[in-house]
């Protein structure tokens, strides 16, 4: 008896005895505070399947999955560069009625959209990150994007604090070269706000507002409201991040849609350092 205690306690310390379902619960809660923030220091490959309600003339469902890797690279003791590349594979049927060809459907890739963070490697509850970010005119059909090369700076700044993380993600672009009259100027801006319960469950905000500097006035902006609920999981030893969320635009361009669906796997992936 009097080694079996010793040898309990080295093999406990050591991390080798199985962990608690307390500890596999606050594990699971902290690593879903960490997908929340949007400079951390984790690679994750997101899945999201965005449903746009009621676009166009025709009342028409749009289907948008967005592949969004989330690579950080280590580039000092001090600083980490985080890169999120937004690649959009979209679904538009026929929005408009008549026989021009802005009536027709399309499917396939739309414009990519890279963005990288300069982010304190060690941050403390205020967390932030700036850089640049771009869209390529990748699109596969001019329906699915702008025919143009735009750049701009970009920036997130969010509070971590108890079961709270909360902050914004703000980015505007502006077409520097491609084809078409269709010049950008668009501004991007996602507050979010995130309350973690207990085992992996969260409640989310996190709608997507938007800009169309170039449009008329009265048309120039999205501001969605709603939300939803997320639970991070274990598949094996792979940690899954999943939300449902859903959108009601209040102020919305005419003929955009009035509002989303939002359906994401998020996969968290071992980092290699």
């Amino acid at each position: 008896m009097s080694t079996l205690v010793p040898l309990l306690a080295m093999l406990t310390l050591g991390g080798w005895l199985p962990a608690t379902a307390a500890e596999e619960e606050d594990s699971a809660t902290e690593l879903a505070k960490k997908t929340q923030n949007p400079v951390a220091d984790l690679i994750s490959l997101p899945f999201q399947s965005n449903f746009d309600f009621n676009t166009g003339e025709k009342d028409a469902t749009v289907y948008i999955l967005n592949v969004q890797p989330v690579i950080p690279i280590k580039l000092t003791h001090d600083w980490n560069l985080i890169t999120r590349t937004i690649v959009p594979i979209i679904n538009q049927p026929s929005l408009f009625d008549g026989p021009n060809q802005i009536s027709g459907s399309a499917w396939g890739l739309g414009d990519i959209n890279p963005s990288f963070f300069l982010s304190p490697a060690r941050p403390s509850r205020f967390i932030w990150g700036v850089g640049p970010t771009f869209t390529l005119p990748t699109a596969t059909d001019w329906r699915l994007g702008s025919g143009k090369f735009s750049l701009g700076p970009t920036a997130v700044a969010l509070l971590m604090e108890g079961p709270w993380v909360a902050g914004a993600l703000i980015n505007n672009q502006w077409s520097v070269a491609g084809w078409g009259d269709r010049d950008v100027n668009q501004m991007f801006l996602q507050p979010f706000v995130n309350y973690n319960i207990a085992d992996g469950w969260y409640v989310t905000t996190g709608p997507i507002i938007t800009a169309d500097w170039k449009a008329e006035s009265g048309q120039r902006w999205t501001v969605p409201v709603g939300g939803g609920v997320g639970k991070l999981f274990k598949l094996g030893k792979l940690p899954i991040n999943t939300s449902l969320q859903g959108y009601y635009n209040v102020e919305r361009p005419r003929f955009a849609a009035d509002w989303q669906l939002r359906f994401q796997v998020q996969f968290l992936l071992p980092s290699f350092k």
